[in-house]
């Protein structure tokens, strides 16, 4: 969603760097290339004014002026404010000194609320809370049916008493829902209302009336993320007729411009708490204001893709794998190649993962075209193969290799880059859990296991270079002959340019046979 806005900036950012001092002439430029970011990304201008405004004050100020490096400066000041007006902390949800903890959603039709309330529910279940889904959307047909249905998915208990369908007191249903609940020992209510298709006195009175009848401990306005500057509009509708405490952001993996996400906790002075990124159960979390800005300006969010590596391996499993590991290559087996590719395949989209890594933007295409059916692809041909074959792949020769394929549905060179790319990942997971770093690569010194630090006992050799002719007029000639190579094609450490080959530089064999042949 903020990947016009993330390349803007990048563009923006780009050319101060290099600069020593930063002038007034650049700040304003720098101001306007911002300015026009933001309102492309739809927004909203009082918003914009202002974040200008905070950006140009802080710019000309002694922090940046005074600072070894301008431009990172203004990085981390553009971060600031982004935190800023995102809502700057983390808002947690408040829960009730004496269950049940209820909590509301409202908003209009289409938003997302139902689906929402399965969302939610999986999340509070996965933090320890035994919610209940209550279904007091009784006008829009099917909408109780659809609330069963995802509170079945997630898990989760549901209070639907009313068929629906126009048919149905919600007002009650909100009231017995709450007894309900503390009969049957569920600890959070999640209440889910009638949306319309625009803010309406009806929709109003439902809703407050609603709120009156079960005093809600959080009311969460879900908003759709991708319905630009009328999500604002609306949110402050809601506010002054209604009352909310908190903001959900739905569909926020959309193709929007996402100008919502950055103005609706400005203007509405109530912070955004969650985010739905996805048409997934599990495509939902907290809103972290500093995360979301990290990711607009190409920083990644590595805590997020560590919180979620927590919620999916198993601490007791990795150390067991480690362990393998360091016994030697050969233990490593495509059994536990697999194992670990659906472990990674549980913590959601690959392309969602790596765009949480810093420095991917710059990799944007390369990540919106990868294709995750690839992951199945490689599934299907490991479980094609035979116990032994996946305890020891030497012994798949061409006749094998040719079977797996018909198993697998793939050609026979797929399999053949598979084994191979298994070997040469094996090789490098096993020098690395052994403290070797990666093959081919020189050791660091003083590293255990690095090869770069002195052995006891053992007299460090020497490392073999060419060598120089003992004749000063030979050696003279050598030296003028390597500066004339240099001087032709040599890069910025006097390797070989591209027409002539050292002789003296060399590749490991580790990468050699990573090239393609000539």
């Amino acid at each position: 969603m903020f990947d016009t806005l993330s390349d803007r900036l990048a563009a923006t950012f780009k050319n101060l760097r290099g600069k020593g001092r930063l002038s007034e002439a650049d700040i304003d430029a720098t101001a306007r290339e911002i300015r026009i970011a933001l309102l492309e990304a739809d927004v909203a201008l009082p918003v914009v004014r202002s974040f200008i405004k905070q950006v140009k004050e802080r710019a000309a100020g002694a922090e940046v002026s005074k600072a070894l490096n301008p431009a990172q400066q203004v990085i981390k000041i553009v971060n600031e404010e982004l935190v800023g007006i995102l809502g700057g902390e983390t808002r947690q949800l408040r829960f009730a000194k004496r269950p049940p903890t209820v909590i509301m959603l409202a908003g209009l039709q289409g938003a997302g609320k139902t689906t929402l309330a399965g969302k939610l529910g999986q999340w509070l279940k996965s933090k320890g809370h035994s919610p209940l889904l209550v279904a007091c959307d009784l006008q829009r047909p099917n909408a109780v049916n659809q609330l069963s249905v995802v509170a079945e998915r997630a898990g989760v208990g549901v209070y639907a008493p009313e068929p629906g369908n126009g048919v149905g007191d919600p007002v009650r249903v909100a009231e017995d829902s709450v007894e309900y609940a503390r009969s049957k020992q569920y600890d959070v209510v999640v209440v889910d209302t009638a949306g319309r298709l625009g803010i309406d006195e009806e929709m109003m009175r439902q809703a407050a009336d609603i709120r009156d009848a079960v005093s809600p401990d959080e009311i969460l306005f879900v908003v759709d993320a991708m319905i630009g500057q009328d999500a604002v509009n609306t949110a402050e509708a809601f506010r002054d007729g209604v009352g909310f405490d908190g903001v959900v952001l739905s569909k926020l993996d959309g193709d929007a411009r996402g100008g919502a996400a950055l103005s609706i906790a400005h203007i509405t002075g109530r912070q955004i708490m969650f985010a739905s990124n996805g048409e997934k159960l599990d495509d939902f979390d907290a809103f972290h204001p500093d995360r979301m800005a990290s990711r607009i300006l190409g920083m990644g969010d590595v805590l997020s893709l560590i919180e979620k590596a927590e919620q999916t391996f198993s601490q007791q499993e990795a150390e067991k794998m480690a362990a393998k590991l360091a016994k030697g290559p050969k233990e490593f087996t495509l059994d536990d190649f697999l194992a670990q590719m659906e472990q990674v395949r549980k913590m959601g989209s690959l392309s969602k993962l790596l765009g949480m890594m810093p420095g991917m933007g710059q990799m944007k295409d390369q990540i919106n075209n990868l294709d995750e059916r690839d992951v199945d692809r490689t599934a299907a041909i490991i479980k094609s193969m035979t116990p032994a074959e996946r305890h020891d792949p030497t012994i798949i020769n061409g006749s094998r290799r040719a079977r797996v394929a018909r198993g697998s549905g793939v050609d026979v060179s797929a399999v053949k880059n598979l084994v191979e790319r298994f070997f040469e990942a094996r090789k490098m997971m096993s020098r690395m859990a052994q403290g070797g770093g990666i093959p081919g690569m020189p050791g660091m010194p003083g590293m255990p296991g690095m090869g770069g630090g002195k052995k006891k006992g053992k007299p460090q050799k020497k490392a073999k270079g060419k060598r120089r002719s003992g004749n000063p007029m030979k050696r003279r000639e050598e030296e003028q002959a390597a500066a004339e190579r240099r001087a032709a094609g040599g890069g910025a450490f006097g390797l070989p340019g591209a027409g002539e080959a050292d002789e003296s530089f060399e590749l490991p064999k580790e990468f050699k046979d990573m090239l393609p042949p000539k």
